[in-house]
């Protein structure tokens, strides 16, 4: 305690501490300030689910002081991953905002290939759509009401066996959607309309039974995906029987038409034609009626 209260030992002390804060940690701060790092940088807007391409970003050299450990650095580890978050220009690139696959908002979606459709049909009641109790996943039928106008309810051949891959309420919201009264009470959103997976023959058939007609869905089938996939693969064949039928009925239907005779059957024709007319003057007729 006495070496402290000594004026002199304390001064040098603190003369040390001094030299060390200058000539040691300062310099070494203001290096960490100066040192610089490569980061992947949005170079266009970027909406959630979208997929990130390389016109979309690029890597720039920014000051590496207090700059977040999860930003990207590498060109390579961002390209081709998807949007996790919305993004905007000039934003860096962060491993929170990006994901492997889409949003998982309407992911059902992303999964299109162009050989079949997304449609959607509104639900005319409560009892139409199942009692709100359809979920993505489903084998339904589809049941037309007044069918092509001719009186009667049936099941369309085409749309026996349809699967269901999303309900939405009339805000839009997929599923169940539960909101809370002021009162503290909660309210479901019953759904409004359902989103089947068709080919585009079925499409056209519920866009005319939507504009035209009253739909009623039944439940068919619920559970694993494999035994879901026999309905719709039974469905698929009896698509691919329906088109050749047809196909075969033009086919029957058309009238045949005369086929146009070739160059070697109009020359053997010309020929033919050619030796019967010189055969036909060769003959000579004398006067008692006998040829020579």
């Amino acid at each position: 305690m006495k070496f402290l209260k000594n004026r002199t030992v304390l001064g040098v002390v603190c003369i040390a501490l001094s030299l060390i804060i200058c000539f040691a940690i300062t310099p070494l701060f203001n290096a960490s300030k100066s040192s610089t790092m490569k980061i992947v940088r949005i170079k266009n807007d970027l909406k959630i689910g979208q997929e990130i391409t390389s016109k979309d970003i690029e890597v720039v050299e920014v000051g590496a002081y207090n700059m977040p450990s999860e930003v990207m650095q590498k060109f390579e580890d961002v390209v081709g991953k998807y949007a996790a978050a919305e993004m905007l220009k000039n934003e860096y690139v962060l491993a929170t905002k990006i994901s492997d696959t889409p949003a998982s908002e309407n992911i059902y979606l992303y999964g299109l290939t162009g050989e079949k459709r997304a449609i959607s049909i509104t639900i005319p009641s409560f009892a139409g759509g199942l009692s709100g109790k359809l979920i993505s996943g489903d084998i339904v039928s589809v049941i037309a009401v007044d069918y092509k106008e001719k009186g009667e309810t049936v099941v369309p051949e085409e749309l026996q066996y349809v699967e269901v891959i999303a309900v939405t309420d009339k805000k839009g919201n997929d599923d169940e959607t539960v909101t809370v009264k002021p009162d503290g009470k909660e309210e479901t959103e019953l759904p409004e309309t359902v989103t089947l997976l068709v080919t585009p023959e079925q499409a056209n058939i519920l866009a005319e039974l939507e504009a035209e007609g009253e739909i009623h869905i039944s439940l068919v089938y619920r559970g694993t995906s494999e035994n879901a996939q026999k309905f719709i693969s039974a469905q698929e064949k009896y698509l691919e029987e329906l088109a050749e039928k047809e196909n075969e009925k033009e086919n029957n239907s058309k009238p045949e038409k005369p086929q146009k005779p070739t160059e070697s059957e109009i020359t053997e024709s010309n020929t033919s034609e050619e030796n019967s007319g010189e055969n036909n003057s060769e003959t000579e007729v004398t006067s008692d009626a006998e040829s020579v």
